[in-house]
């Protein structure tokens, strides 16, 4: 099973924080969690402080604010008023980051989940891959517009059932 690069920490404290911060949902895809996607990269108690880290999926992702309020207020409703988000752009967020759970629930959703693996450093240049179609699984399909409903998606079409659909893309 494919998890996120983040570790879940092991001290009691930072372990009771992560299961907080877990669930908090992505606001752009509800039915992610900000640890199916991968964003929740750590968190930890500095000084009574509860501080955590977050990556966004692009460097000037609008749902940062939103994620970043979501997850203090999940604090604050666990009893953590003293809460820190620390945003952080480096390792930049890649799909392989994200759960195969998450990918799963963004099938069921109606967006295709990511393929492959993102080519990092001097890694192979990528091949597009085809891209299935969430509605009747046919790869049959084709990208209409590289940006879909939020940066990190691309709009695909399915030439078989002509259903058109986000894809979550592959970086």
């Amino acid at each position: 099973m494919t998890t996120s690069l983040a570790l879940r920490p092991n001290d009691h404290q930072a372990a009771e924080l992560w299961d907080v911060v877990k669930t908090v949902p992505d606001p752009e895809v509800p039915v992610l969690t900000i640890e199916d996607l991968g964003i929740l990269r750590g968190v930890e108690m500095v000084d009574g402080t509860a501080v955590v880290t977050i990556t966004p999926t692009y460097s000037g992702c609008p749902a940062m604010d939103t994620i970043t309020a979501d997850v203090t207020n999940a604090l604050a409703a666990a009893g953590y008023n003293d809460a820190k988000v620390d945003l952080v752009l480096t390792p930049a967020w890649t799909t392989d980051w994200m759960s195969d759970e998450g990918k799963r629930k963004l099938e069921e959703y109606g967006i295709a989940p990511p393929t492959g693996k993102s080519a990092v450093n001097d890694g192979p240049i990528m091949i597009p891959m085809a891209v299935k179609c969430p509605q009747c699984h046919s790869l049959n399909t084709r990208e209409v517009t590289r940006f879909g409903s939020t940066a990190c998606k691309a709009l695909y079409t399915c030439n078989d059932c002509l259903e058109p659909f986000d894809y979550f893309k592959v970086h």
